[in-house]
């Protein structure tokens, strides 16, 4: 404590006069001691800058420094006579009687305090044994009955029935080389999720070709790297979008979370009695350091999907309630820490749809890495059902894979279509160690379920006239058209019709009037002596112009009665130039084309970058203009079919 005040005390040697000033300097050091010794030196110098005493303090003179300590003393800050070396032992004696009284008002305050705690703690000893005795009565007056109990242990003997694992299950590929056909979507998701800053991601892609199950591998491979953020027990949450849905009132939200009012939606009952509303977090809490995965995340509220950017951007799910009061004493801890910060939701999302990527909210993709899963090619269909067989344990007979390829291009429904033809083998079969599918076990199962060949149309190796096949697609499947067209000569030259079926749409009939541009400039023939008709067959509909160049050489094959090639297909919009224009969707008409068995595709030579040459064993075939088509549709064809 002196050292506290060391510094107001002057060191100069004095005369000795001045010896009665240097004993009042230390009487007034000493009582400024004692009253720190009240309070404590940091208290008594904010006192001194309230009361405005601080720079009296510091002062050497000792009338100012008695008058800073008078204002301590007494709290009076009006004061401002500074007194004289005749008055100061007389205020000091004022002082000390002050202090003295402060120091036995202190002392009592003290031996208060203490009886005080005593007799709480005797309190608190006796609320413990009465909650002991409450909770030993409770104990006594148990609510089980022996009906409740009869049902508990019922309960407990269905817990112990476990049915073997599905087939699904048996099959579900365990590591990322069992996921066929998606080699370059594996590694452009390994590349933006296992990294030291993973992506956001939307897969795209048609349902049943692996895109949940590539993304819980991969997070699995990255959790045993170093260099990302994934620990060991990084949650994979997944959930479908399809089932989400947005309340405004926020009483009920499963993906950001909710908050139960203490009136309408039942708390929990210790915080309904006190009125505390009660905040629920959901699923993007729970995948917090790790993956939340959204199926279908293009079927989520608008709404919604405005709410997790929020929270993508935040990295908190924020909970507000107008029954939520902060200085309410009864709202524990975690509430009170909900409410005000938020529950943490630092997670990945990773959302698949089977959407077209035009259809999902652009901030949602602005924020996230796009991955495209491709369609499955029959040879992928029969690989995978190959794996399965080995996980099931049954044989094939020859060929029975590639039946099942011609019912479906999806993974899931290969696998499914196995396992039915599984059950009728191992029924039919005599031997359950050795059970081999035949096809007649697909057949059977192929028309219970009402299946029909996914692609009705081939490619063949004899020209047709008048046919051509074309290209189309829808979402992300490819598929062949197959446009005709039949001439006749007009009845009146230059009166002849053009006719188109309806249903293939608008822009299907655009691309045959600008056919028709075409023709004269390529055969010199005028179309107006012919009746042309054109058909789409199976009333396809067309919603772009990419069938034009396939129309044009339907018409030009039907008046020339030149035959086409039947292992070729065509896509590309016709200008009335004559040029062969851009068209979408190219990479995914090619798995069309390779399903028909076509081996040779032409597309436009503006969309030559979007495919590369020898994709999926088809002979890509970029052209500028129709002549170029024409070249390859009608080269090697002077056979015509029967």
């Amino acid at each position: 404590m002196k050292n506290f005040f060391n510094k107001f005390i002057p060191r100069r040697p004095l005369p000795s006069r001045a010896r009665v000033n240097e004993q009042l300097k230390h009487q007034t050091t000493a009582l400024y001691e004692m009253y720190a010794g009240i309070f404590g030196p940091d208290k008594v110098v904010l006192k001194a800058v309230k009361l405005d005493a601080l720079s009296l303090m510091n002062s050497e003179n000792t009338g100012e420094r008695v008058l800073a300590l008078q204002k301590l003393v007494f709290e009076d800050p009006t004061m401002e006579k500074i007194p004289t070396l005749q008055e100061v032992p007389e205020i000091l004696v004022a002082i000390e009687e002050e202090i003295a009284s402060l120091m036995a008002r202190r002392s009592l305050e003290d031996r208060l305090e203490k009886k005080i705690n005593d007799k709480m703690e005797e309190r608190h000893q006796e609320y413990v044994r009465e909650i002991k005795m409450q909770v030993l009565k409770e104990e006594e007056n148990n609510v089980e009955n022996p009906q409740t109990l009869k049902k508990y242990a019922m309960l407990e003997v269905l817990e112990q029935k476990k049915l073997t694992k599905s087939a699904m299950e048996i099959t579900r590929p365990e590591t990322l080389g069992e996921i066929v056909g998606q080699e370059r979507a594996v590694e452009a998701l390994r590349s933006k999720l296992a990294s030291p800053y993973p992506q956001h991601l939307i897969l795209y892609g048609p349902p049943g070709v692996g895109k949940t199950t590539a993304a819980r591998l991969v997070l699995e491979a990255a959790k045993s790297l170093k260099f990302t953020p994934f620990a060991q027990e990084a949650p994979f949450i997944e959930v479908d979008g399809t089932t989400l849905r947005w309340d405004s009132r926020g009483m009920t939200n499963p993906l950001l979370g909710s908050v139960h009012d203490p009136i309408y939606q039942g708390a929990r009952r210790d915080l309904a009695e006190t009125g505390v509303p009660e905040p629920k977090p959901g699923l993007a809490t729970d995948a917090h350091g790790g993956i939340l995965f959204i199926d279908e995340i293009g079927e989520m509220d608008a709404m919604l999907q405005n709410k997790l950017l929020k929270v993508l951007e935040d990295k908190r799910v924020s909970f507000e309630s107008a029954y939520y009061d902060p200085s309410d004493p009864n709202v524990p801890k975690y509430i009170k820490k909900l409410f005000e910060d938020g529950a943490p939701a630092d997670f990945i999302l990773i959302g698949a749809t089977t959407r077209d990527a035009s259809e999902i909210n652009p901030a949602i993709r602005s924020r996230c890495a796009e991955i495209y899963f491709e369609p499955l090619t029959p040879k992928h269909i029969e690989e995978i059902v190959y794996n399965a067989a080995v996980k099931l344990g049954v044989a094939l007979e020859s060929d029975v894979a590639a039946l099942i390829s011609e019912y479906t291009i999806e993974g899931r429904k290969a696998v499914n279509i196995l396992s039915d033809a599984f059950g009728i083998a191992l029924y039919r079969s005599s031997d359950h160690e050795k059970v081999v599918i035949t096809h007649d076990d697909v057949y059977k199962v192929v028309q219970v379920s009402r299946l029909t060949p996914f692609v009705n149309l081939k490619a063949a190796k004899i020209g047709e006239v008048g046919k051509v096949f074309g290209l189309g697609v829808a979402g992300y499947l490819g598929s062949v058209l197959e446009i005709e067209a039949v001439s006749f000569a007009a009845g009146q030259k230059g009166k002849g019709r053009l006719r188109f079926n309806d249903t293939a749409g608008s822009m299907a009939k655009d691309s045959v009037f600008n056919a028709a541009a075409v023709v004269r400039k390529i055969t010199g023939e005028d179309l107006g002596n012919y009746d042309v008709h054109i058909n789409i067959i199976g009333g396809g509909r067309i919603d772009g112009p990419s069938a034009g160049t396939g129309i044009l050489a339907a018409i030009i094959s039907a008046i020339t009665e030149r035959p086409i090639r039947q292992d070729v297909a065509v896509t590309g919009e016709i200008s009335i130039q004559g040029k062969v224009k851009a068209v979408g969707g190219v990479f995914e008409k090619a798995y069309g084309a390779k399903q028909a068995g076509i081996t040779t595709m032409i597309i436009p030579k503006e969309n030559e970058k979007d495919i590369p040459q020898g994709h999926l064993g088809l002979e890509i075939c970029p052209v500028d203009n129709v002549e170029e088509a024409l070249a390859i549709l009608l080269s090697d064809t002077e056979q015509k079919s029967a």
